[in-house]
């Protein structure tokens, strides 16, 4: 089918608005629903964690290798 055939039977302009309103509601929804989670949440961040992070305990540096 021609290109000129298929702008026949839709209506550019109201076809242009149409997709454009689209692609804006689908940005909308997919940028909300990044917002909605705790990784992707680029405004206020990452919630602080409920559990406590484990601490790393010093433990001495061995001297391989070295006598001391």
């Amino acid at each position: 089918m021609e290109m000129w055939r298929v702008w026949q039977l839709f209506d550019p302009r109201r076809t242009l608005v149409a997709l454009a309103v689209f692609l804006m509601t689908l940005a909308l929804l997919i940028h909300f629903i990044l917002l909605s989670t705790d990784r992707f949440n680029w405004l206020a961040g990452p919630a602080a964690s409920v559990e406590p992070v484990a601490t790393v305990a010093s433990v001495e540096p061995t001297h391989r290798g070295f006598i001391v």
